[in-house]
């Protein structure tokens, strides 16, 4: 498939009318969206946006490749945009953006449209070609030029006979590989590549892209290598690499510093690479490292079985909050079956444990996952709860951390019995001893002593408490400050204390709800754009989606997120006043006809949290024509 059967004429525009980052990918998605490529334009932009967060696609030479694979586009596409004054895109060299290439991939995309659209960055690498873009006339000269670019780096690609790895100044292997896997993935091994080929050095990449693994490296070819870049952001197999030289790096250096990268590995001043989670002496800014990166990887994959089990849970509440019980006499079999497979034998019972197993993975790889695992059920039965789950997770994590130290004088002979023998039988036995005999005690005295404290507060210190909680799910949205109220609340109900979730909830709902009711009242002081990504604002807030409310706060946190703050800090302290609990996990508004007091003056506490956001949004934002 060529370039030009994703880009058209309809997705070019020949000068931007943008001044901004921001205003670049409005223009940019509107594009996209007016020729029909969209099934949802703000879903889009959201997703464009979080790939932003993660770091700027503004990838120097005056180069921008937006880009996002999301459900929310239609057909895979591009657009281009073209700058002469230039736009300040936050790119890696500092250098003003004028060339855009926005990619949109859908989520079910096939292998030869993504193969496509990433050969589009390969062929930005070529000054001569980004040249004449700038000087293009028309979108069919912009056409005809991507096209006949495209077949001179096709043959350039085509195999010659006899190729080999012969060394002349040295043989480097690399790997590429960014999350979404579509632009900065190839832009970097072409970028190693091309350097290597001027320097007169053998080079062989593997890109892990959004079609898989290509160009593999093979075991010959890592045990010929005199050093291994691996240029990444996000994981990729290194137990390979054991015992070579390996530079560590992200992905963005694999493009602008490839000479420095292969200078590094032919000097072989870089530490032999150990796989025991991290390499000696090097590090990258991708590594999951710290506490709160291995406690996001536990609770982001404990999700799931939260909001699914919890969710099914609730249903059976609607029976009757003891219809499950076959001796209530509301008992009904239907219940029965959704508390087995939500609550306490099915999804929640595990959600204990696959938060500590991932937390345990996220710190020693792999053979972390059993031993924290386990930790993690020994705390959900002997009553350490959530907190004994944490530590357990940590605890077993480090356990293998220090076990791979332990065993790392062994024979090379013994080297693959480590993770199928060694690791599992000592990390469990080591973890499940001190949950047992050192942690689970302690730690169930103190869940029943928070549980005891909660429940003895008076009035205003729980209203103090609710202002707090609510707060925090606005700061951030979804960030580390939501995550960790959140968190609070998941483990109070795991110690059957339902009130500070029921605060959490409601402060979550607010943002998005309250911004959704203003841009349907206060029109005059949001965009066309904003007013229809308001409706779908109405939708998250409903299903406690707090994150909808992120492209408003992106665009003007001055006034939205103190707005968004102040909103959802009244709905929990209001929840908390009239005694709310919430023993459902998520829902939203499925959820609130199961709470414990009455379901009236819960949602009563969301829509003036609600209302008081929007309120504040309609004083504090100026008119369109104004801004």
């Amino acid at each position: 498939m060529k370039i030009t059967e994703l880009l058209k004429k309809d997705t070019i525009i020949l000068d931007l009318n943008s001044n901004t980052k921001s205003e670049v990918i409005n223009e940019l998605v509107n594009k996209l969206n007016q020729a029909g490529k969209l099934n949802d334009k703000v879903e889009y932009k959201k997703a464009i946006l979080a790939r932003e967060e993660q770091f700027s696609t503004g990838i120097g030479d005056g180069i921008a490749i937006p880009h996002a694979k999301t459900s929310a586009v239609k057909v895979p596409a591009l657009c281009f945009g073209r700058s002469k004054q230039g736009i300040d895109y936050e790119s890696l060299d500092e250098s003003y953006a004028h060339i855009f290439f926005m990619i949109a991939a859908s989520e079910g995309a096939h292998n030869d449209h993504l193969d496509t659209l990433s050969r589009l960055s390969s062929l930005l690498m070529n000054e001569d070609f980004r040249k004449k873009l700038m000087e293009a006339s028309s979108e069919d000269e912009i056409l005809t030029l991507i096209d006949n670019q495209e077949k001179e780096y096709l043959k350039e690609q085509e195999p010659k006979k006899e190729e080999s790895y012969i060394k002349s100044k040295g043989f480097i292997l690399a790997v590429t590989a960014c999350p979404t896997g579509i632009a900065h993935t190839y832009m970097a091994a072409d970028s190693l590549k091309n350097k290597a080929k001027e320097m007169g050095v053998d080079i062989k990449v593997e890109t892990n892209g959004s079609t898989g693994v290509k160009n593999r490296l093979t075991e010959d070819e890592i045990e010929r290598a005199d050093a291994i870049i691996v240029a990444a952001d996000k994981q990729v197999e290194m137990a390979r690499f054991e015992g070579k030289k390996v530079i560590q790096v992200p992905v963005v250096q694999g493009i602008k510093k490839p000479e420095e990268l292969i200078n590094r590995g032919l000097n072989g001043d870089d530490p032999v690479y150990h796989h025991s989670g991290s390499s000696e002496g090097s590090s990258s800014k991708n590594e999951r490292t710290g506490f709160y990166k291995h406690l996001m990887n536990g609770v982001s994959n404990m999700l799931p079985f939260v909001v699914g089990g919890g969710i099914l849970i609730a249903i059976s509440f609607m029976f009757g909050i003891k219809a499950f019980d076959p001796k209530d006499p509301t008992f009904s079999p239907i219940a029965k079956l959704l508390m087995d497979i939500g609550g306490g034998a099915g999804a929640f019972s595990l959600m204990i444990p696959v938060l500590a197993g991932f937390i345990g993975m996220s710190i020693a790889d792999r053979p972390g996952f059993a031993p924290a695992m386990v930790g993690g059920l020994l705390a959900n039965t002997s009553g350490a709860g959530f907190l004994g789950g944490l530590i357990a997770g940590f605890l077993g994590g480090y356990v293998v951390v220090l076990l791979k130290k332990v065993f790392a004088g062994l024979p090379q002979s013994l080297e693959g019995i480590k993770p199928v023998l060694l690791y599992p039988l000592f990390g469990i036995f080591i973890t499940g001893a001190i949950m047992l005999l050192v942690i689970a005690s302690p730690v169930k005295a103190i869940n029943t002593g928070l549980t005891v404290w909660l429940g003895s507060m008076g009035t205003t210190n729980k209203v103090i408490l609710g202002l707090v909680l609510g707060g925090m799910m606005a700061v951030d949205m979804g960030g580390p400050i939501n995550k960790a109220a959140y968190t609070f609340g998941l483990a109070m109900i795991s110690a059957n204390n339902f009130y500070p979730h029921a605060a959490i909830m409601a402060g979550g709902m607010v943002p998005p709800l309250g911004i959704a009711i203003a841009t349907t009242i206060f029109r005059n002081k949001f965009t066309e754009q904003e007013r229809d990504a308001g409706k779908t604002c109405y939708v998250m807030g409903l299903s406690f989606i707090t994150e909808g409310a992120i492209p408003f706060a992106a665009s003007d946190p001055v006034r939205v997120l103190p707005a968004a703050i102040i909103g959802s800090a009244v709905a929990g302290a209001l929840s908390m006043m009239f005694n709310i609990g919430l023993p459902a996990p998520h829902g939203g508004i499925f959820v609130i006809a199961i709470v414990k007091g009455s379901p009236l003056l819960y949602a009563l506490a969301i829509l003036i949290g609600s209302a008081i956001t929007a309120v504040l949004l309609g004083i504090l934002k100026k008119p369109v024509k104004e801004r």
